[in-house]
C-alpha cells in the first residue's frame, strides 16, 4: 500500500488554494482573484500553473522558512532606530530618511522607516486630515465581506428583559443570519460566528465595530513591545487563526447596512414575535430559524457577480479550540493555577512554568499544555493552617515589701523617733 503525502498548510495558503481552484473552475476571473488575494494577475497565473502541474502542494512558496535576501541587517536597523530616538528625535519618516542618507550615508526608504516607527512606538507629528465620508460600492460576490454587529434592545418588549441580537448581513446580496444572546461579548460573538461558519463556511472578511470585545484598544504591554506586536482581543486572535480579514468601522454610518437591518428588525421582527408570544432568548432563537428564510426571500438582492466565496472549513480544524477564550496562567510549584479568583489543582505531572486556560463556548473550561488537555480539579476550600497553641502558664506574683532602711520608710521612722523623745 502506497503512503499518501501529507501536506500541512496554513490558513493563508488554504484560502489562496480555495480561490485558485475557483479560478481553475472559471468561477471567478484572474483579476478578481488578484484583488481578493492582493496579488498581481501574473502571480495568479504562475500559482495556477504550479497547482495544475504539482497539485495542491504547489500553492506553498518555495522559499518558505528561508530569510529574505532583501531584508535589512539587524545591526543597521538597530543603529537607525537609535539615531531616530536620539539625534533625529521628532523627525518624521520622510525627513529622517533624507538625513540618514545625507549625514550617515544609510539609505532607508521612508515607508520602511514608517513601519519601524510603528513597531518601536516612535511618535512623530502628522497632519490631521479632515473627516469625510465616501460612498462605498457593494462587494460583488456572496461571502466576500460580512457586516457583523450586536443590537441591545427590548426585543421581547415587556415579556422579558433586554437582550442582544447578533446580526450578520452579507455586503453583496443582503443575506441575513442572526442569533439572540443574553449579552454582547467575546463568547456570544464566537458562538454566533461558529453557527454561521457551520451554515455557510468561512467568509473572506468581516466588518465589525470597535467594541472592546472585538478590538483591543489598550496600549501595548511589555511582552507586546518585546515581540513587536500589537495587543489583540480574543476575537482578533481567533479570526487571524482562521485567516479571516477584519475591518474595524470608525462610525455607525460606515456599517450602515447592518444598522438599517436592525431598524427593520426592530419594526418587523418584534411584531412577528409578539404575535407568536415569544418571550425568551431560547424561544427567540427557535423563531429565527423560521423567520430568517422568509426575511431573506423578501429582502435579499441579487449580487453583481454569481458565485460563493465562502471557504469550506478544513476537517483538521477544531473550531472549539480556536473560538474560545485563551488565557495564559502561571503554574505554581504545588501544581495549582489561579484563574478568575478560583484555585485549580493540575493532577497531571508536567514540568512547565505556564499553562493555557481555555474557556469554551459551551461553558467548559480546559487547562492545556502544548495542545494537550490536562486533568484538574477545583479547590473550593483551602486547608486550614494547624497552629499549635501553648497552654497558658500562671505564675504566682510575689509581693515585694521594702526593708526598714528603705528611703520610702525614712519619713515614718523620723516621725516615730520624735514622738518617742517627746514622750
Amino acid at each position: 500500500m502506497q503512503e499518501r503525502d501529507i501536506i500541512i498548510m496554513s490558513q493563508k495558503e488554504l484560502k489562496r488554494l480555495h480561490l485558485i481552484h475557483k479560478v481553475i473552475d472559471k468561477a471567478i476571473t484572474q483579476i478578481e482573484a488578484s484583488n481578493l488575494l492582493d496579488l498581481s494577475t501574473r502571480q495568479i497565473r504562475r500559482i495556477k500553473d504550479r497547482v495544475l502541474d504539482e497539485g495542491d502542494k504547489g500553492i506553498m512558496h518555495k522559499s518558505r522558512g528561508q530569510p529574505s535576501p532583501n531584508s535589512t541587517p539587524e545591526d543597521i536597523k538597530n543603529k537607525v532606530i537609535t539615531l531616530c530616538r536620539t539625534k533625529y528625535d521628532g523627525f518624521n519618516p520622510t525627513l529622517a530618511s533624507e538625513k540618514l542618507f545625507e549625514i550617515n550615508k544609510i539609505k532607508i526608504s521612508r515607508e520602511t522607516l514608517r513601519s519601524w516607527f510603528k513597531q518601536k512606538a516612535i511618535a512623530y507629528k502628522t497632519r490631521k486630515k479632515r473627516p469625510h465620508r465616501n460612498w462605498r460600492e457593494r462587494k460583488h460576490r456572496f461571502g466576500e465581506m460580512i457586516q457583523i454587529d450586536g443590537s441591545h434592545h427590548k426585543w421581547f418588549e415587556e415579556r422579558s428583559s433586554e437582550c442582544v441580537l447578533m446580526g450578520y448581513i452579507d455586503d453583496a446580496d443582503n443575506n441575513v443570519f442572526a442569533r439572540f444572546h443574553e449579552s454582547e461579548g467575546t463568547l456570544p460573538f464566537m458562538d454566533s460566528f461558529k453557527r454561521y461558519i457551520k451554515r455557510h463556511g468561512l467568509p473572506q472578511s468581516v466588518y465589525i465595530d470597535r467594541h472592546p470585545a472585538y478590538k483591543a484598544n489598550n496600549k501595548p504591554g511589555i511582552e507586546d513591545e518585546l515581540n513587536n506586536t500589537e495587543p489583540q482581543s480574543q476575537v482578533q486572535r481567533a479570526l487571524k487563526e482562521l485567516e479571516v480579514d477584519v475591518t474595524f468601522a470608525y462610525s455607525a454610518q460606515a456599517k450602515g447596512r447592518i444598522e438599517r437591518l436592525f431598524r427593520t428588525f426592530q419594526d418587523r421582527l418584534i411584531k412577528e414575535m409578539r404575535l407568536k408570544g415569544v418571550k425568551s432568548v431560547k424561544e427567540g432563537n427557535k423563531f429565527l430559524a423560521y423567520y430568517l428564510p422568509i426575511h431573506n426571500k423578501r429582502f435579499k438582492v441579487e449580487a453583481l457577480e454569481k458565485g460563493d466565496l465562502h471557504r469550506p472549513l478544513s476537517k483538521n480544524i477544531d473550531l472549539d479550540k480556536i473560538l474560545c477564550i485563551k488565557t495564559e496562567r502561571g503554574l505554581n510549584n504545588d501544581s495549582t493555577v489561579i484563574h478568575n479568583k478560583k484555585l485549580y489543582h493540575v493532577l497531571d505531572k508536567i514540568h512547565a512554568a505556564k499553562v493555557m486556560v481555555e474557556e469554551r463556548i459551551y461553558g467548559v473550561m480546559l487547562i492545556t499544555h502544548k495542545g494537550k488537555s490536562l486533568k484538574y480539579r477545583q479547590i473550593t476550600q483551602r486547608p486550614a493552617k494547624i497552629v499549635q497553641v501553648k497552654p497558658p502558664v500562671f505564675k504566682t506574683k510575689k509581693i515585694w515589701r521594702p526593708p526598714v532602711g528603705h528611703p520610702w520608710k525614712q519619713p515614718i521612722r523620723e516621725e516615730y523617733e520624735q514622738k518617742t523623745k517627746i514622750g
